[in-house]
């Protein structure tokens, strides 16, 4: 919803509270534009603030170390990469002004931005682009997004303008991967771990729209309006972010104008909003994003180690009950990792029909009896598991209690339990203590998901998280890479739906539609298939309409 980020790493991510990246977005629709609509109130001014509302707060400032959306968020106000997606999702320069990529696509030469500086003054070099890549291939630095560097074979910066990046093979997501944030390395040298450094917790220095002014964690996130940004500084001059966990407590917020923007549940969308009074204040925005939501399941329990007790799981989910009685029709169908619409979406892959009775089947095929009470048994154990989601998002929670009641229907009890975002991860999925997971990804125009389903990708700090491992699944995501010929990637990528759909890694259920809103004081939103964010640098708020005048 905010500035896009890049990088499969900084796209892949959970949508709302509970992301594990963020993503950009697509497709947009715009409803009640009426009163107050871009342009229609003077030219653009400086001045006021923007407060958005969050379920979630953050864990750090520097993505490099950072794996949730309200982390990226933040970090997407201060840090800047060479590269970035435009409004129509084509890669364009940000730090790097221009570049050259050799025939073979084995070099790319950066030449950098002159001018720029971080936010204590200090000019921005290839030196800090430097530091940045041996820090992202550093086995000291806690990254699950060093794979991408770890391709390149040589980094060399003959002056303070010009990086080059040599690869021992061509490396599709190449160009792409140098959207990463840069970091500052006068300030962070000094730190072996940058995970536990300042800036990453107290103190952030970027190069970006905003700067730091502070972090209260669980309240509130405040940047202001950098004046020496390279592409001219930002009209609204402060962003605040206020951590609110609780979905209903954020509408009565935006509704008393306590926010000015948040992403609304489905039913706040269509049911909750379609009054005079809240058409004549706020405009809203819909789009079908690229995040998707799945069951997950670590694949070393017991239960999950069976593909035929996956796939039964598969057969008593009703996709449709979930996008109605969740979404309230305001997604879609998925099938794998890769939105309908995506140039390597596979349409044709194995489906999996709500069949309750092809549900049982399957799980008699793998050893499974019903028992006494009616719950499958199978050596003298109940199916019984517990699925963990994040507190905070009632889509999750709503999913889970209806895949509870499914899952009922063919003898397997499933218990839920909500957790807080950052004891969730950091001490059940990143210690692999969980027996299944509701939660979300977005993948972003780049197809590559090496991270996600490479078996060598299974570390506490990597993004594995059930431990998938299948052999020709790592050859074609290394053929998938390893190509820029389309039609090869996409037969890679086909191949490689094709095998997730059978083996049931994960349940595939659904692409919401992101429903972001926004007070209608402010101008300059335009949506583009990269979503509504990309120039944020742009909105304003006319003079007349301005709401904040200090910022205490």
């Amino acid at each position: 919803m905010r500035r896009c980020l890049l990088h499969l790493a900084v796209f892949a991510a959970f949508a709302a509270a509970g992301s594990v990246i963020l993503a950009g977005c697509a497709g947009e629709k715009k409803d009640g534009a009426g009163k107050g609509a871009a342009g229609e109130a003077g030219p653009p001014a400086y001045g006021d603030a923007i407060v958005y509302g969050s379920n979630g707060d953050i864990s750090g400032f520097l993505t490099a170390v950072t794996s949730d959306s309200a982390s990226h968020d933040a970090a997407s106000y201060m840090f800047n990469g060479l590269v970035r997606y435009d409004k129509n999702l084509k890669l364009e320069g940000e730090l790097a002004e221009s570049w050259e990529i050799s025939p073979d696509g084995k070099k790319i030469t950066f030449h950098l931005r002159k001018g720029v500086a971080w936010h204590d003054n200090v000019p921005f070099t290839s030196g800090d682009v430097m530091f940045t890549y041996k820090k992202m291939i550093d086995p000291k630095t806690p990254t699950p997004y060093g794979e991408s560097f770890r391709q390149v074979r040589r980094v060399t910066d003959p002056d303070p303008y010009t990086v080059i990046v040599e690869y021992d093979k061509p490396y599709a997501p190449a160009l792409e991967s140098w959207g990463m944030n840069i970091l500052p390395r006068h300030l962070l040298e000094k730190y072996p771990d940058i995970k536990q450094s300042p800036l990453n917790k107290s103190s952030p220095v970027g190069t970006g729209p905003y700067r730091f002014v502070e972090w209260k964690p669980g309240e509130k996130i405040v940047f202001d309006a950098n004046p020496g940004y390279f592409e001219g500084k930002p009209f609204i001059s402060r962003v605040v972010t206020r951590v609110i966990p609780d979905q209903a407590t954020l509408f009565l917020e935006l509704k008393s104008g306590g926010i000015d923007t948040m992403t609304l549940t489905p039913l706040q969308y269509s049911k909750q909003t379609e009054t005079g009074e809240f058409r004549n204040n706020f405009r809203k925005y819909r789009y079908l994003s690229f995040v998707y939501t799945y069951l997950g399941f670590r694949l070393d329990h017991p239960f999950f180690r069976d593909k035929r007790v996956r796939q039964a799981i598969a057969h008593s989910i009703d996709k449709k009950e979930l996008i109605d009685g969740v979404l309230f029709g305001l997604g879609r169908e998925v099938t794998g990792p890769y939105k309908p619409g995506h140039w390597v979406y596979n349409p044709d892959v194995r489906k999996y029909p709500h069949d309750p009775a092809k549900a049982k089947a399957f799980l008699a095929e793998a050893g499974w009896k019903p028992g006494a009470d009616g719950t499958m048994e199978k050596d003298g154990r109940k199916f019984a598991f517990t699925v963990l989601t994040n507190a905070g998002n009632e889509s999750r929670s709503k999913t889970a209690a209806i895949i509870q009641q499914q899952l009922a229907a063919v003898g397997i009890r499933m218990e839920i339990r909500t957790l807080e975002w950052a004891a969730f991860i950091n001490e059940f999925v990143k210690k692999r203590k969980f027996d299944a997971l509701i939660l979300g990804w977005s993948t972003g125009p780049e197809p590559d998901q090496f991270d996600i389903w490479s078996s060598t990708k299974t570390g506490p700090d990597e993004l594995n998280h059930v431990g998938f491992a299948d052999a020709e699944v790592d050859r074609l995501l290394e053929e998938g890479r390893r190509t820029f010929d389309m039609e090869k990637r996409k037969k890679a990528y086909f191949r490689i739906q094709e095998i997730l759909a059978e083996e049931q890694p994960y349940v595939f259920l659904y692409a919401p539609e992101a429903l972001p809103v926004f007070h209608k004081r402010f101008r300059g939103i335009e949506p583009a298939p990269a979503g509504i964010g990309y120039n944020f640098i742009k909105w304003y708020v006319p003079g007349a309409e301005q709401k904040y005048t200090s910022f205490q």
